[in-house]
């Protein structure tokens, strides 16, 4: 029987025995022409396309001259047949690359990407050289949707002593990131009949999307110099609200000790749940950073965290801890939807966990971007004279207020793009806008960890260059 690639020549192989040889070529042809045969596809020996076909081999060497001749295909001798490169609307296909990316930016200060040049290779290739060796072959099967019992063993670990966290390995689920923990959630929430969910106010502009795939509307909630307003949440009638109260998005507060208190009072007294992004808590740079809001009440409180921002987002992998009343329901919801993460990626950073390796890649970043953030800092002050950083020093980005000479806003983005600098303003992560472009002041989210601090300092000169230039 022939092969699925050469199904297409199989009508010609049955026209009758005069025309079969022409039937074959025309086909040949024409699936060159149309791009079914991309250029430099390799085809098959004669002797194999035969056999596949049930022809005999002299019609097959017969079509591969004729259309060698053509230019439609090509060949060397000893080195095949291949399909030529000439052909007029033959093209190979291409896969467009829609990865979020500010193209063409000469500086780039979108927030929410680490530096994927730390990404540590080396101890990640011997990491995996090692499971590869000792993996037992029954974990390549279907695993245990929550993960990895050794994953979860080593998470716990990590969790408890890095970020306070009330950590029970039956209890953590592993997802691919805090984006289908987000999902994972809001599916579960919908089934429990809770159509709203509250969101922080500035916050992160992909809640929105997450929670509705999920059925799910979205609630924004303003903040106050201490995290989440608490009356106006208690106003709006919601059960569970996303935070991140460890280092705020996009403001940069971190939730102060009495605000923590009163929302996980706030969760109690409507049976609620409190929704925990810890998406940079690792990365304070004045002090210790603050613990996990998770610590202080596990049965209100689901956790999510990822290795986005510690070794690179294309990896995909985080973890959600979750309420035991939620386990049953969460793990299921992650079993129907994809059947578990990859067994593979979590033995390799299981193992990296257990060997150290995590914990020295932290600091390596905490290094890193504590260095890059006093380099943004100081290049604002020295190039826009009045400018004030707000926020605690922690994370990957910082909030830049401008003073009101170099608005307003929508001048200054203006000119900042015409000079290719990409930059977000504070309105951007708004879920409801009230006139942020017209205010007189310029607010800014400045993303600063993926750039080095040569960069950094030559990016805001670039703009500050952009503001000062006369408009032609």
């Amino acid at each position: 029987m022939a092969s699925a690639a050469w199904e297409l020549l199989l009508p010609a192989a049955s026209a009758p025995a005069r025309a079969r040889g022409r039937s074959l070529q025309a086909a040949l042809r024409e699936a060159v022409r149309s791009g079914r045969l991309a250029p430099g596809t390799r085809l098959p020996s004669s002797r194999d396309l035969a056999a596949d076909l049930g022809v005999s081999r002299g019609l097959i060497t017969e079509a591969y001259e004729q259309l060698t001749a053509e230019g439609y295909l090509r060949s060397g001798r000893g080195a095949g047949t291949w399909v030529g490169g000439a052909v007029r609307g033959a093209a190979r296909p291409r896969a467009r690359d829609l990865a979020p990316r500010s193209a063409g930016a000469r500086a780039d200060f979108v927030p929410g990407t680490p530096d994927v040049s730390l990404f540590p290779r080396a101890a990640w290739a011997a990491a995996q050289r090692g499971v590869l060796a000792e993996l037992p072959h029954h974990e390549l099967g279907y695993p245990d949707p929550r993960g990895l019992p050794r994953l979860r063993t080593a998470l716990a670990e990590l969790l408890a002593r890095r970020r306070g966290v009330v950590a029970d390995p039956e209890r953590i689920v592993v997802v691919s990131g805090v984006s289908q923990a987000t999902a994972v959630l809001g599916f579960v929430l919908h089934a429990r009949g809770m159509r709203e969910v509250g969101v922080e106010n500035p916050g992160s502009p992909q809640h929105d999307a997450l929670y509705a795939a999920a059925g799910v509307s979205t609630v924004p909630l303003p903040l106050d110099d201490e995290g989440l307003a608490i009356g106006p949440l208690r106003q709006a009638g919601v059960r569970s609200v996303v935070t991140t109260p460890a280092h705020q998005f996009p403001t940069g507060i971190a939730y102060s000790a009495a605000r923590r208190a009163e929302l996980l009072d706030w969760a109690r007294s409507v049976d609620g749940f409190v929704l925990e992004d810890d998406y940079d808590g690792d990365f304070r740079y004045d002090r210790a950073p603050v613990g996990a809001l998770q610590g202080l009440d596990p049965e209100r409180v689901a956790y999510a965290g990822s290795v986005s921002k510690s070794l690179a987002p294309g990896l995909r992998l985080g973890w959600l801890l979750v309420p035991e009343c939620l386990a049953e329901e969460v793990v299921e919801r992650k079993r129907t939807m994809d059947l578990g993460h990859p067994t593979l990626d979590q033995a390799l950073f299981a193992r990296f966990l257990e060997r150290g390796d995590y914990d020295r890649q932290l600091r390596r970043c905490q290094r890193a971007y504590r260095e890059r953030r006093d380099a943004l800092v100081t290049a604002l002050r020295e190039h826009f004279p009045g400018s004030e950083v707000t926020g605690i020093a922690a994370g990957l980005h910082v909030i830049a207020a401008l003073p009101e000479r170099y608005g307003p806003q929508e001048r200054f983005h203006a000119r900042v793009a015409a000079a290719g600098v990409a930059v977000r303003p504070l309105s951007d992560y708004a879920h409801a806008r009230a006139g942020g472009d017209g205010e007189a002041g310029v607010r800014l989210v400045l993303g600063y960890a993926h750039l080095s601090p040569a960069r950094i300092r030559a990016g805001v000169r670039l703009m500050a260059e952009a503001v000062a230039a006369r408009p032609h």
